[in-house]
């Protein structure tokens, strides 16, 4: 399984970016899946999550209410959309893929993980 994050790029405080993550090698898109962060001198942290049915999400308290995660399970992509940037959601975003349909926070829980992508907002 190989996922290819892409969407990142360089944009100032208050406006937008959707991030995508395109998966191969699978027959089958009904795994969770997830994104995650990592500002720097920071550990990486939880971002959003989606269930393989895409009917339950979870989101970081700090991105709640500006960013969304959904799933086109045609294209076996997951997006983030991200509204109301803010200076401190400059990070390297990485998409995740879980074994399973569960949602989960806990990166421990991804078994694949995509290259990252940066993310910089400019105040």
């Amino acid at each position: 399984v190989q996922l290819q994050a892409s969407g990142g790029g360089l944009v100032q405080a208050g406006t937008s970016l959707r991030l995508s993550c395109a998966a191969s090698g699978r027959t089958s898109s009904s795994y969770a899946s997830a994104w995650f962060r990592q500002a720097p001198g920071k550990e990486r942290e939880f971002v959003a999550a989606i269930s393989g049915s895409g009917r339950s999400t979870k989101y970081a308290d700090s991105v709640k209410g500006r960013f969304t995660i959904s799933r086109d399970d045609a294209k076996t992509t997951v997006y983030l959309q991200m509204n109301s940037l803010k200076f401190e959601d400059t990070a390297v975003y990485y998409c995740a893929s879980a074994a399973s349909s569960l949602l989960v926070d806990g990166e421990d829980w991804y078994d694949y993980w995509g290259q990252g992508t940066q993310v910089t907002v400019s105040s």
